[in-house]
């Protein structure tokens, strides 16, 4: 058997001719280069690559990819991204949304592709603003988030991405954030190593409609006490000086001081491979300012994906009635009359 080698690949080689069309300053633009970087690094063949979808800023993601990819339908890029990894299960399946895509129109299809577990990989693009329609309050959009749509401040309670991914049991969950490159490239490489339903939601600052909505975590000043990188099998440590944690009480989680409070060993530790999601769940809860918002991978588990069980099925079938006639099928005795 011979086997041909990949060619070395450079990010480059993932951009296309086509004029990217972003404000200036867009979050997507960083987005957009660390995946270019990111699948650079992957051993998959790049024609074997999809980017699918919906409608949004960030859903012109597949024309500045120079792989395969749909500009589809409002919401329904995971119903496309479905069809296409089920017919062509070699496939590497993207899809691309943004937080009004995915969790508004796009929430039902969003949820039972991730129940399912296909083999498709999901980026969320979290600005908590519509931007391609001219900054209406979002799903995600926070409490009093005075918009064109809600000018007395949204009263909505805002939809958090991560708990939703987590109770349709996806099987990889991960948040990163367009200000901290070196993580989105190293997120968005575990994702395509994953088999099976992948959901990461990448906070993205929309310079226009909602500009500064995530500086609490994006500034470098004020990231290490907002936010906390899970790392798998590492305590849940944070702050400038590594003196914070996560301790939970009962079922309550709580901030301590480390040296202060408790011990280090007191602090909870982080396990991505956790069969029951229960404590992913409940980091997905942590919002600013009572806690430090999560970064990395909240879930990472294997189970068998769908396309597999249906091929696996499909197989059984062949096996035991024989290859199908659509001929005889069409003109079979199962007839009747409507009058």
């Amino acid at each position: 058997m011979t086997v041909t080698a990949l060619p070395t690949l450079k990010p480059a080689d993932f951009a296309s001719d086509q004029e990217i069309r972003w404000c200036p300053g867009c979050g997507d633009y960083s987005i957009l280069a660390q995946t270019r970087k990111a699948l650079s690094t992957v051993p998959f063949p790049k024609e074997k690559m999809v980017f699918i979808s919906g409608i949004g800023c960030s859903s012109r993601f597949p024309y500045y990819m120079n792989t395969y990819g749909f500009h589809t339908i409002h919401g329904r890029a995971p119903t496309f991204a479905t069809g296409l990894k089920l017919a062509q299960p070699d496939l590497m399946v993207w899809v691309v949304t943004g937080d009004g895509d995915g969790l508004s129109i796009g929430g039902n299809h969003l949820i039972h592709a991730l129940r399912r577990n296909i083999d498709i990989k999901i980026l969320l693009f979290n600005n908590e603003i519509y931007g391609l329609t001219k900054g209406q309050y979002s799903p995600t959009s926070r409490l009093g988030t005075r918009t064109k749509t809600s000018p007395g401040g949204s009263i909505d309670a805002p939809i958090r991405a991560l708990s939703l991914a987590l109770a349709a049991e996806a099987t990889f969950v991960a948040r990163t954030m367009d200000l901290d490159p070196a993580h989105t490239a190293s997120t968005l490489q575990r994702v395509a190593a994953h088999k099976g339903s992948a959901f990461v939601e990448i906070y993205q600052n929309c310079k226009i409609f909602n500009d500064g909505v995530f500086n609490y975590v994006t500034d470098k000043a004020l990231r290490s006490d907002n936010a906390l990188y899970l790392v798998h099998g590492k305590p849940m440590v944070f702050g400038k000086d590594n003196n914070k944690g996560i301790r939970l009480n009962g079922l309550d989680p709580e901030v301590v001081t480390i040296g202060k409070d408790c011990a280090l060993d007191d602090i909870m530790v982080h396990d991505e491979t956790a069969a029951n999601p229960t404590m992913a769940y409940l980091l997905s809860r942590f919002a600013y300012p009572d806690f430090p918002e999560v970064f990395g991978v909240l879930r990472n588990v294997s189970e068998p994906t769908y396309d597999e069980l249906m091929a696996k099925q499909m197989a059984d079938s062949l096996a035991k009635k024989g290859k199908g006639d659509l001929r005889k099928l069409f003109r079979n005795d199962d007839l009747w009359t409507v009058e």
